[in-house]
C-alpha cells in the first residue's frame, strides 16, 4: 500500500480501538520497569486525559461524561407477617433469657467471691434482729438461678405475645394509613 503513495501524501496508520469497558491506557500496575507509576483518571477534558509524555490519545471519545447514578426506590411497608414476627421474637427472647440466667449466676458468684453475703450476715447479726440469719442460705445459687429461669420464661411468653399483637395492630393501621414509606438508595 505504501508503494502507491507519493512523498507528500499523509500516511494513515491503523488505530487500535478498544471496547467501551476496557481502558485504552495501560493499567496502573502494568508499567514498564524503571518508569514512575502514574495515576490515571478518566475525564472528558482533553487536557486532563493527555498521556504522560504530552501526546494526546489516538482514539476519540465522546465529550459526554457518564457518571453512574445512584438508584433510588420508594417502597412502602404495608404488611408485616405476624407469624414471622412471633418466631423471630420468640428466638430473640430465648437468647435474652439465656443471657439473663448466665449473668445472674455470674453476678452471684462474684458477690460470693467478694464476700458480700458474709458481710451482710454480720451486719444483720450485729443489730441483734436475728442471730441465726444467713443470707447465703436464703439466696443460694440454685434459688437465684431458679428464680431467674422462671422470670425469663414469663418474659419470653410476654415478649412474644406483645410483639405479635403489635404486628397485628400495625397491619390494621397500615391498611388505613398506607404503611411506612421508605426510600432506599444504592451507594
Amino acid at each position: 500500500m505504501s508503494e502507491n503513495l507519493e512523498g507528500n501524501e499523509p500516511v494513515m496508520q491503523p488505530v487500535a480501538v478498544t471496547p467501551a469497558n476496557e481502558p485504552s491506557e495501560p493499567l496502573i500496575g502494568s508499567h514498564q520497569p524503571g518508569a514512575p507509576r502514574v495515576a490515571r483518571s478518566v475525564s472528558s477534558d482533553p487536557e486532563e486525559s493527555a498521556l504522560p509524555n504530552g501526546s494526546t490519545p489516538t482514539t476519540t471519545r465522546p465529550n459526554v461524561r457518564r457518571t453512574p447514578r445512584a438508584r433510588r426506590m420508594s417502597l412502602s411497608l404495608t404488611r408485616v407477617d405476624a407469624w414471622s414476627v412471633a418466631k423471630v421474637t420468640f428466638m430473640l427472647s430465648i437468647a435474652g433469657a439465656i443471657i439473663q440466667i448466665v449473668a445472674a449466676a455470674i453476678v452471684w458468684l462474684l458477690l460470693d467471691a467478694v464476700g458480700v453475703f458474709n458481710q451482710l450476715t454480720q451486719i444483720v447479726s450485729a443489730t441483734g434482729l436475728n442471730a441465726d440469719f444467713d443470707l447465703k442460705n436464703v439466696l443460694s445459687l440454685t434459688t437465684v438461678v431458679s428464680g431467674m429461669t422462671i422470670f425469663s420464661i414469663v418474659e419470653v411468653v410476654l415478649f412474644t405475645l406483645l410483639a405479635t399483637i403489635i404486628a397485628l395492630i400495625y397491619n390494621v393501621v397500615s391498611s388505613l394509613v398506607g404503611g411506612v414509606h421508605l426510600t432506599l438508595g444504592d451507594d
